[in-house]
């Protein structure tokens, strides 16, 4: 449902963006990229009017790119069929025209590869791929493109490593891959697989570069904005599975529109090892998981709750999706938190499933059922929201703490405790100092053993209201006893729908977002993200990026101390200008050096188990000494919330030359049992690659 205050700017598009630009090597290319000696070149020299005559857009195009002029470009491709798949007919203005990869007599092999050479160099920050366009006639999805990297070169000889990786959908819709702007002069879009697994073959129908209005060097203490990772469908929820580090993300029962019939969710996965983005449509647990509480209970499974389909519930574990038992009460929008003793309680979520009356509700893994907690009401965290009871219980800011209690620490001004214990009980806890109902902001729980959180963000209503830049330091301790509550400077950006991840040396990253809520547009965007310290208790500007990041995007940290962040849109061809199919990886600043280069970092060569009780000893060895050690716990990311995540600072013990050992909390409120990654930190404050351990009861 779309409230009118947006109906009436869907489809306007006018945000001023910055564009900055760090190439910083991520994904290796592929060695076929790297061998311009391998191609069987045809260079095709043609005259043609800039862009192509793009059909079939449902993806946001480079927010400040231009397509370029294409007069003169030359192409080189590996292979083509002659006479009707000529490399030029991918530059000729002509969509039903196609380059397309020998196959006859014999099919030429995977991968495939164009080189284009535009002849002067260019600012370029964008590639848009169009499929062929015959897709209603047997063959006529033939070589569209699925898996392939990008890459720029400003000699056609040194294209380094990829701009862009990822997976394109199998459609006839033009494809967009964005990257930060870069100088170059030859572009090259290697094909490593076809959508469809029809067979070894690659086809285009047009091929257009994207240049910016122009490049400033990026500076290099200012984090660095890593490869574009290209999904199949836009990453509106996302989790970071358990060992592998890879990155679940999924979108609604249609891969770019939440409004299609439910049912069902399209996934895709990246795999950080190789850049491998895989996809899977999940039938089998009859869920559209649009719009859900995500939660990691303590055997590592992911318990998605409600949304589109507000009574279903699905899990995943160990790579595979199966249905869970339904909630009492349907939600959408609600917000779930995995509690000290296990269980998952639920609130809120007047999304779907009906308005208003979305009282608390607990699942119980050892019964595998749900159970009604009338003792916690849900109008104590009602917000004052201009579009009343639709909006205002949704997306609560919630955090397990001792004792089985949940704390409520927004986005309504008033906060909250919860006890899950029986039928439930509730108590008030104050007002959030001075600040307004934060809608859509975030709290971050940036040091779990001092039980403090920070506030960010928000706006008193969901659209159409001015975003805040307030920022709040929480500190709770008893359950039911009132929080301390400090004023913080402010962001320098107010922010509606940004997203917070806490790092493993204490730091808060918080990135994307609005100044005023609009949601499905890009108008207003942040694109500057921001770095709170709470030595300091101030925020650092950090390197902007060109995607905008908005309504229904994520950010989590990956296992080797970086941020994914990724999506926004979803509403079909309703919002095409905020439809964003692809993710980006930020690289903080405490992993690079003075000059943007990489930073040696510390690694853990060992650890004693992979699974600890609470109270257990872990040891670990490691390559060199080290100053700290922070658990960070896995996180699940979706419109700004992330209950999963929080931050563990641990005291250690040196037990002989780089081999430490810690002790874990005893009390499970704060080392929340479930998956979490363990970071050691030099004296630097660099950290290393995470190992992942279980914490167990």
């Amino acid at each position: 449902m779309l409230p009118l205050w947006m109906a009436s700017i869907l489809m306007l598009v006018g945000v001023q963006h910055r564009s900055n630009a760090l190439f910083l090597p991520g994904v290796p290319p592929s060695p076929e990229a790297r061998s311009p000696e391998a191609l069987r070149t045809e260079g095709v020299n043609v005259t043609r009017p800039p862009g192509g005559h793009f059909l079939q857009v449902r993806q946001a195009p480079p927010s400040t790119g231009t397509a370029i002029d294409r007069t003169g470009w030359t192409v080189a491709v590996d292979s083509f069929q002659p006479g009707s798949g000529d490399a030029g007919n991918a530059i000729d203005g002509n969509p039903n025209t196609v380059w397309h990869s020998a196959w006859a007599p014999d099919n030429a092999p995977l991968p495939h590869q164009i080189t284009i050479d535009m002849q002067v160099e260019q600012n370029v920050n964008a590639i848009g791929y169009q499929p062929r366009q015959d897709a209603g006639v047997p063959g006529g999805s033939n070589g569209n493109i699925g898996r392939h990297e990008v890459y720029v070169s400003t000699d056609g000889v040194n294209f380094g490593s990829p701009v862009a990786i990822g997976t394109y959908s199998d459609n006839a819709n033009t494809k967009y891959s964005i990257f930060e702007t870069r100088p170059a002069r030859y572009v090259r879009l290697v094909a490593l697989t076809e959508a469809g697994n029809r067979g070894p073959w690659t086809s285009c129908a047009e091929l257009n570069i994207y240049a910016a209005p122009g490049y400033t060097p990026p500076p290099p203490n200012k984090g660095s904005w890593g490869p574009t990772i290209d999904f199949p469908t836009i990453p509106v929820a996302a989790a970071v599975e358990y060992e592998s580090g890879k990155v679940l993300v999924w979108s609604a029962s249609a891969i770019d529109d939440y409004t299609a019939p439910s049912g069902q969710t399209y996934t895709a996965t990246y795999d950080p090892g190789n850049g491998d983005v895989s996809s899977l449509l999940v039938t089998n647990t009859q869920h559209d998981m649009f719009c859900p509480g995500i939660s990691f209970d303590f055997d590592n499974r992911l318990i998605v709750t409600g949304g589109k389909d507000a009574g279903a519930v699905s899990i995943f574990n160990q790579g595979a999706w199966a249905p869970g038992p339904g909630m009492q009460i349907p939600r959408g929008y609600q917000s779930t938190t995995t509690c000290s003793d296990g269980r998952i309680f639920a609130i809120g979520g007047s999304w779907s499933g009906g308005l208003g009356g979305k009282i608390g509700e607990i699942f119980d893994p050892a019964t595998n059922a749900w159970s009604l907690l009338p003792g916690c009401p849900v109008d104590p965290i009602l917000t004052n929201d201009n579009e009343g009871i639709f909006r205002s219980d949704n997306h609560a800011w919630l955090f397990a703490w001792k004792d089985g209690s949940v704390f409520q620490a927004g986005p309504s001004t008033a906060m909250n405790w919860y006890d899950t214990n029986g039928g439930g009980g509730q108590t008030a806890a104050g007002n959030r100092g001075n600040d307004e109902d934060s809608m859509c902001g975030n709290a971050i729980m940036f040091d779990a053993a001092a039980g403090a959180i920070l506030t960010v963000g928000g706006s008193p209503d969901y659209g159409g209201t001015a975003a805040t830049g307030n920022a709040h330091l929480i500190t709770i301790d008893a359950p039911n006893q009132n929080p301390t509550v400090t004023t913080v400077a402010n962001m320098a950006f107010p922010r509606i729908f940004p997203n917070g991840v806490v790092l493993p040396d204490g730091k808060v990253f918080i990135n994307g977002g609005q100044a005023v809520g609009a949601g499905f547009t890009d108008l207003n965007s942040i694109l500057t993200p921001e770095m709170w310290d709470p030595a300091t208790q101030t925020f650092e500007q950090l390197l902007a990026n060109s995607i905008p990041r908005n309504y229904h995007s994520v950010s989590l940290l990956m296992l080797d101390g970086t941020v994914f962040t990724g999506g926004g849109g979803l509403c079909g061809p309703a919002c095409i200008p905020s439809n964003h199919f692809d993710a980006q990886i930020f690289t903080p600043p405490y992993l690079l050096n003075s000059d943007g280069s990489p930073r040696a970092r510390p690694a853990i060569l060992a650890v004693s188990t992979a699974t600890v009780a609470l109270g257990g000893t872990l040891g670990i060895v490691t390559d060199a000494a080290i100053e700290s050690v922070a658990l960070v716990r896995y996180g699940s990311s979706t419109h700004t919330v992330n209950t999963d995540q929080r931050r563990l600072p641990l005291d250690f013990a040196t037990t002989a030359t780089n081999t430490y050992e810690f002790t874990i909390p005893g009390d499970a409120g704060v080392a929340l049992p479930g998956p979490w990654m363990i970071f050691v930190l030099d004296g630097q404050g660099t950290p290393s690659v995470a190992k992942s351990i279980r914490i167990t009861p």
